[in-house]
């Protein structure tokens, strides 16, 4: 019997996901209508020629991104005293006391946090939110949307938007069963679920584990392991372009190796310049050496800064800049949006790339999809001062333990030992395939091609209930 899914995009992050790949055409094909519930500025009906139903009221309470805070710091506050261990307070962000304003709201902040750090406190917390997305305007007009269009089901993308609390509680409140996918690798221990549904999708047994370690209010039953739809694409032969073809419209070299230098984020590598720079001599030593290898640098997507530029500029004969092809829709970090282009795009980086070298990213999955390997810069710069975030953090984060070995990805430890390793590694000598397969399948889960196929299986197994 056919049903209307609301796939619901509260921010642009679900779109590679749900938008891109083949969600919808697997729903179709089960008979379901699927319409795009979307709260972002991506039209899917002028882009894509998708239904949806466009959420133009974006006013989250005034409040609540102040209680959001205030959660997460008492879920870690508690992870930490629960399971001993300090890790938790790494992934609070500074409060500000730049100007009156923001320091009466850290005052406020740190004063409900220390009166509600417990369990207890966290469902008072919770309920608060709830209550004061239940009193907004988007509140009613997410309940009217529902009510005039009538899905059988809201699928939630993920878990982590704000903007999403209140056309969840629309949808719980009117008895509409609600879906949560939980986002990312690393987002369960780091407090970032935002929303509470009836479901959640998660991508591993891993994953699920997290789910119900943290968050004890779940039942086992509401967590559901259907994979992720993120690497669905890497097995997707169509995406491949001929070596030829591909490296003359980037301007590559056929007669080069290239290694992809992808790209962090300001907030996890903030020095990410120089280890491209220490790539780029490294590189240069080799070809002295007879080796020919060029750089492929892809940027992290959402990285507005100008960081690489000296470093691009200075080696214009290494490096050839591949940036990933997405669109900036808005002036936020989130409103620079996927393209289903991009897809293609880094299926072939991946393809003709010999390897990845990157600061703790998910890429190394990507890339060992596609059977290669990944080098991970695990040393300090000397530029690294007071003020200035390190790296080393990052590998201490509660997801880089799902690690099966210190060899599921190739760690350099020492800029001097960068030219050795990625020698090796071109050589055939050096490799974490084997191992890195493993990690991916502890995180991913043991079916990556089947992930849309899961979660359908699923949604239709909660239907009918």
């Amino acid at each position: 019997m056919s049903k209307k899914i609301f796939v619901f995009f509260p921010d642009g992050v679900g779109l590679r996901n749900f938008a891109f790949t083949q969600f919808k055409a697997l729903g179709e094909q089960k008979g379901h209508q699927i319409v795009y519930w979307n709260n972002t500025v991506f039209s899917l009906k002028e882009e894509l020629g998708y239904d949806e139903v466009k959420i133009n009221n974006h006013s989250i309470h005034r409040l609540t991104s102040i209680y959001s805070r205030i959660r997460k710091h008492i879920e870690l506050n508690v992870s930490q005293k629960k399971f001993k261990d300090d890790v938790y307070p790494t992934y609070k962000f500074p409060f500000s006391y730049t100007g009156l304003k923001n320091t009466l709201i850290t005052f406020y902040t740190k004063l409900l946090i220390g009166l509600n750090s417990s369990e207890k406190g966290i469902v008072r917390i919770r309920k608060r939110i709830n209550s004061l997305e239940r009193s907004t305007e988007k509140y009613q007009y997410c309940k009217a949307q529902l009510q005039e269009h009538q899905p059988d089901l809201v699928f939630c993308t993920t878990q982590r938007a704000t903007q999403s609390i209140s056309a969840l509680l629309a949808a719980q409140d009117l008895g509409i069963p609600t879906v949560a996918f939980v986002y990312s690798w690393d987002n369960v221990p780091k407090a970032m679920q935002v929303v509470e549904t009836d479901y959640y999708f998660v991508w591993s047994a891993l994953m699920k584990s997290e789910v119900l370690k943290y968050y004890p209010f779940i039942k086992e039953s509401q967590v559901i392991v259907t994979g992720t739809p993120q690497f669905e694409p890497h097995y997707d032969s169509r995406l491949l372009q001929e070596r030829d073809v591909f490296f003359a419209q980037n301007n590559l070299d056929t007669a080069k190796k290239y290694i992809c230098y992808s790209g962090d984020d300001e907030t996890t590598s903030p020095l990410d310049h120089y280890y491209l720079e220490d790539l780029a001599h490294a590189i240069r030593s080799l070809n002295t050496k007879g080796k020919n290898l060029g750089i492929i640098y892809r940027k992290c997507p959402v990285d507005t800064t100008n960081r690489y530029g000296a470093v691009l500029e200075a080696n214009t004969d290494i490096i050839t800049v591949l940036n990933p092809i997405w669109k900036p829709i808005g002036k936020q970090w989130n409103e620079i949006l996927p393209t289903k282009e991009d897809l293609g795009l880094l299926y072939n980086v991946c393809a003709h790339s010999e390897f990845v070298t990157n600061v703790c990213s998910s890429t190394v999955f990507d890339f060992v999809a596609h059977e290669k390997p990944c080098i991970y810069f695990n040393y300090e710069q000397p530029q690294l001062k007071k003020g200035i975030r390190d790296i080393g953090q990052n590998y201490n984060y509660v997801h880089f333990r799902s690690m099966p070995s210190q060899e599921a990805a190739v760690f350099c430890t020492d800029k001097k030992e960068l030219e050795y390793l990625v020698s090796q590694i071109i050589e055939g000598k050096l490799s974490n395939v084997l191992e890195g397969k493993k990690w991916y399948e502890i995180v991913a889960g043991t079916t990556p091609t089947q992930a849309s196929d899961n979660i359908w299986k699923s949604i239709d197994a909660i239907l009918r209930k």
